[in-house]
């Protein structure tokens, strides 16, 4: 008998040690739960980039907000950027964290504000040598000289704001919207976004009366800017020929709009990356405002860091919304458009 037990006990140890190593993670701690792939699928962002911003925001993130001083500031980002990747529901988002759809909404309106407030250190108009070298990079890609930027607007879809000027958020294609109006360079980052105006707002007019337009009507930025003919045609602002009549106008007209279709690449991709842009925003008006210009903070972030775009199907993207064409009579405008089709090569 003892000898029976002998034998089974050694086959019992010969059993344990050729068992693979069961591996526990923890499930309340993404970081270590999930491998880098499916991290990036769920947040967004790679770790390292999240620990960063972390490190960034976190003072921003501590005591203030009723019931979510147990919180960490690790699950508050990781909570918010969760909802940035889904745009359900907010329970959807509390679920993960088991936290109150009302906690979660008030994480995501206070972390949103925190990433928010980092704007002038990703998101910066090119200056000095900067400006020099995406002149060149734009002049190698286009043959087009001078240009510093690109700039179009995008529409991201919200609930009704209500209140007596609720319609004025409803766009052309009858949903409510807020009418984002950005500025890429030829690496396809962001160097200037303008997020408050209603969807019903045309896109020249946020143009006319936002700070770059200034900057470029006083002349304190050299170069141009390529955009669609909802813009107007000025000096530093140059549009396509509407209808071209020559070979050398329909080349240029060319070359041109192969070179703005990198903002619409720009829209597209941080659309992807943080799907409840091109879903409907379901939070109030200014913390909507306050999650767009996060994400295209996030947004540059990715794009500096180089993290991939998770895997998904882009089949629920919303279509843009026709901007009517702009008769440009600008005399400055003809003119310097008139010289960059006589240059061109």
């Amino acid at each position: 008998m003892a000898e029976y037990l002998d034998e089974v006990d050694r086959f019992d140890l010969v059993e344990r040690l050729i068992r693979r190593e069961q591996i526990i993670r923890d499930r309340l701690n993404p970081i270590t739960y999930y491998n880098d792939t499916d991290f990036i699928d769920r947040f967004r962002l790679s770790k390292e980039a999240i620990l960063s911003i972390l490190d960034d925001i976190s003072g921003d993130l501590g005591d203030g907000i009723l019931h979510t001083s147990s919180i960490s500031p690790l699950n508050q980002l990781l909570i918010t950027l969760r909802y940035y990747a889904t745009g359900n529901m907010l329970s959807v988002s509390g679920d993960l964290f088991g936290v109150h759809k009302c906690t979660v909404s008030r994480i995501i309106k206070k972390v949103s504000r925190a990433i928010a407030s980092l704007y002038n250190a990703h998101i910066e108009f090119p200056s000095g040598n900067r400006i020099l070298d995406v002149q060149r990079a734009f002049m190698q890609q286009s043959n087009i000289p001078g240009i510093v930027g690109l700039i179009d607007c995008t529409h991201i879809p919200v609930i009704s704001p209500g209140g007596d000027n609720a319609e004025l958020f409803r766009n052309r294609k009858g949903y409510f919207s807020i009418n984002v109006q950005a500025i890429c360079d030829h690496e396809l980052k962001l160097t200037n976004v303008v997020v408050r105006w209603p969807g019903s707002t045309h896109d020249s007019r946020i143009f006319d009366n936002s700070n770059i337009c200034a900057k470029f009507e006083r002349r304190e930025i050299n170069g141009i800017l390529l955009g669609d003919n909802g813009y107007p045609l000025r000096h530093y602002l140059v549009t396509p020929v509407l209808t071209p009549n020559s070979r050398e106008e329909r080349r240029f007209n060319f070359a041109l709009c192969n070179t703005r279709v990198k903002i619409e690449n720009v829209f597209g991709i941080l659309k992807r990356r943080f799907p409840c842009l091109r879903q409907q925003l379901r939070l109030k008006l200014q913390t909507n405002i306050t999650v767009i210009t996060a994400c295209c903070v996030l947004y540059n972030i990715a794009r500096e860091l180089s993290i991939p775009l998770p895997n998904e199907d882009e089949s629920d993207e919303i279509d843009q919304v026709p901007v009517p064409v702009l008769q440009n009579r600008n005399q400055g405008g003809r003119a310097l458009r008139s010289i960059l089709i006589r240059n061109f090569r």
